[in-house]
């Protein structure tokens, strides 16, 4: 029996299959079931059995569900303790934190500069990616806090603080476009269309208005973060349409939007793993984000974004 073992264990009970626990990980579905078949073998106990293409946990499954999560806490905190010997000795705090990618170089440099003037003593670890990656790092304990999209994709995830928001049409400064207060499917009939990548709830939202008002969406670049959109927006490569939360916080002065119209709204969360015991240092950093997050960047020219 090993640690992946017992991992894999959680994740198929929390998500109910084993394509759930393989997102969950990171991890194919044929490495899942090795996993849980290895450990049914160490175990010799029948942990899941197989009703109308589905798995159910036995009784023996739901039985062991808090000891694995014990001794996966356990783990965890060995993990901590050595990564804080390891970055500077008993003395020093860890605090890991994932946002998405727009984020990690704009906003997070200053709140990072004014968290650790506060707290000399943490070492602050700064993850980025998707939204889809920041769930795989909390469920992983690879991060404590992260900024989400809700609903969240995956299960055991605990929210603790949200932040609302709504798409606007981001284009360069001088664009005809400004001459609108709000830009609607029917205004970009013509346009040059940066937009997400369409894996993204965003992109599925915005194909869904330009759909109902019968408009084919003329699309030149698709981009996978919205900092990327902001800056071949700045280019003069086109317009796009993003979430007005990070976009306000993009480092690009050449650029302005309007709101769109049918309004798309987004909510975004500050979220643990559900059931983690939380400390103070995880809450003051929460506040901070929250308020950086909500105040507009001097160093953004978004005057009409929110």
């Amino acid at each position: 029996m090993n640690f992946k073992q017992l991992e894999a264990f959680q994740a198929i009970m929390l998500s109910g299959s084993t394509t759930g626990a393989a997102e969950r990980m990171g991890l194919s579905q044929p490495a899942i079931s090795r996993l849980l078949a290895q450990l049914e073998e160490d175990l010799a106990l029948r942990l899941f059995v197989r009703e109308k293409g589905r798995l159910s946990p036995t009784a023996e499954a739901h039985a062991l569900l808090h000891d694995a999560q014990v001794l996966m806490d356990s783990a965890q905190c060995f993990r901590r303790h050595a990564e804080q010997l390891r970055l500077g000795g008993f003395k020093r705090r860890l605090l890991k934190v994932a946002v998405p990618s727009t984020l990690a170089t704009t906003l997070m440099p200053l709140l990072a500069k004014r968290f650790m003037q506060a707290h000399p003593d943490v070492v602050l670890e700064v993850l980025s990616g998707s939204y889809n990656d920041t769930e795989r790092a909390l469920l992983s304990r690879d991060a404590d806090i992260g900024l989400v999209r809700l609903p969240t994709e995956m299960q055991g995830l605990s929210t603790r603080a949200t932040l609302d928001s709504e798409a606007v049409c981001i284009m360069p400064k001088g664009h005809a476009l400004e001459d609108l207060a709000e830009v609607g499917p029917l205004d970009l009939i013509d346009a040059s269309l940066i937009l997400l990548g369409r894996q993204r709830q965003i992109r599925h939202d915005i194909d869904m208005a330009f759909r109902q008002q019968r408009v084919q969406p003329r699309v030149a670049l698709e981009v996978h973060s919205i900092s990327e959109a902001c800056a071949h927006v700045a280019q003069g490569l086109g317009v796009s349409i993003v979430n007005a939360l990070l976009a306000q916080h993009c480092p690009h002065d050449a650029i302005t939007s309007r709101p769109f119209r049918p309004r798309i709204a987004y909510q975004l969360g500050i979220a643990t793993v559900a059931n983690a015991t939380t400390s103070p240092l995880q809450d003051t950093f929460t506040r901070l984000l929250v308020e950086a997050m909500e105040a507009p960047s001097p160093a953004v020219a978004l005057p009409s974004a929110l």
